[in-house]
């Protein structure tokens, strides 16, 4: 197992690294001059150049590219053109409203998703099992602003029960977080009865019942563990993506995080801002990617010995 970690870890440093170099190409990548965008129109040519060289813009690219990893392992992104800040002061701010919105949200996906799809595979075909598949394609189908917007008609306008918007108390995040699972929760209550049934046709199930093994030890200890490989790994890979991808419920409901960050430079261009979340929802893909493989490697021991050569 311990050969298995560390072959996991330095293949997301190395991906890391990758990343970081595509991000970094984004500066030439985008249309404009990233001086012009740091300046106004009144610059003369002279200090124009003044600032490309403070800047370093005018040294070659791998030096460019060098010296702003230096930079970023020091956690200094640079100075946003937009808000005239700090690039990590802004992430900073906005980092854990971003993760407490989202890992809420994937924690309660995974509460209502694994049992929920166990159930239904346990029990195919019946009344329960057809409506929750229904009612999981409807929220899936249903877009994510329409959905937030008809919570807070409903709990905030018409009942007064919960807060509309603003981020103060967890009452704040009951809406949002709602409405980030019920877009999710199909695709995983789906994937996990799928899994499910898959493995209920193996033959070391139908071995477990012929042993005389209760069935809550079969479906727990041989059905779901083996289910939970992919699924755990689907889940652990949304999280970043449900942090970029939260950007409309974050603007519904008026939450600063990542994803409205994200979404604000990328329509005024603001570069330095752009890399440096795009960055951090890389390595947080990463990080994610390396739990998973772990949690997936303790489940299924054939992962680890395949990757490690060995148990260890």
């Amino acid at each position: 197992m311990r050969d298995y970690v560390i072959k996991r870890i330095l293949v997301g440093v190395l991906l890391v690294f990758a990343v970081s170099f595509l991000v970094f190409c984004l500066m030439y990548a985008m249309p404009g001059d990233p001086v012009d965008m740091a300046i106004n129109d009144k610059v003369s040519a002279e200090r124009k150049a003044q600032i490309a060289h403070e800047l370093g813009y005018d040294q070659p690219f791998l030096v460019q590219y060098k010296n702003w990893v230096v930079k970023v392992l020091h956690l200094d992104f640079g100075t946003s053109t937009r808000y005239k800040a700090a690039v990590w002061d802004l992430m900073s701010d906005r980092i854990p409203y971003s993760l407490k919105l989202c890992g809420w949200s994937l924690l309660l996906e995974m509460i209502i998703a694994l049992p929920l799809g166990l159930y239904c595979a346990i029990h195919k075909d019946s009344l329960v099992d057809k409506a929750t598949v229904n009612l999981s394609l409807i929220f899936t189908a249903v877009p994510s602003f329409w959905l937030g917007t008809l919570l807070i008609v409903i709990f905030g306008v018409k009942l007064h029960v919960l807060p509309i918007s603003g981020y103060e108390t967890a009452a704040h995040y009951v809406l949002p977080v709602i409405t980030i699972t019920l877009t999710g929760l199909g695709s995983t209550l789906r994937i996990t009865k799928a899994e499910v049934l898959e493995v209920l046709n193996e033959k070391y199930v139908t071995t477990a019942y012929a042993k005389g093994l209760p069935r809550k030890v079969v479906l727990y200890k041989h059905v779901l563990r083996n289910a939970l490989v992919i699924v755990v790994t689907l889940l652990f890979m949304s999280l970043p993506w449900m942090i970029s991808g939260a950007v409309i419920t974050e603007k519904v409901f008026g939450l600063p995080g990542m994803g409205s960050l994200l979404l604000n430079s990328i329509v005024v261009q603001d570069i330095p801002v752009v890399q440096a979340v795009l960055l951090i929802i890389a390595i947080l893909t990463v990080i994610c990617n390396l739990f998973s493989d772990i949690i997936t490697g303790f489940l299924d021991p054939r992962i680890r010995v395949s990757m490690s050569g060995g148990d260890n």
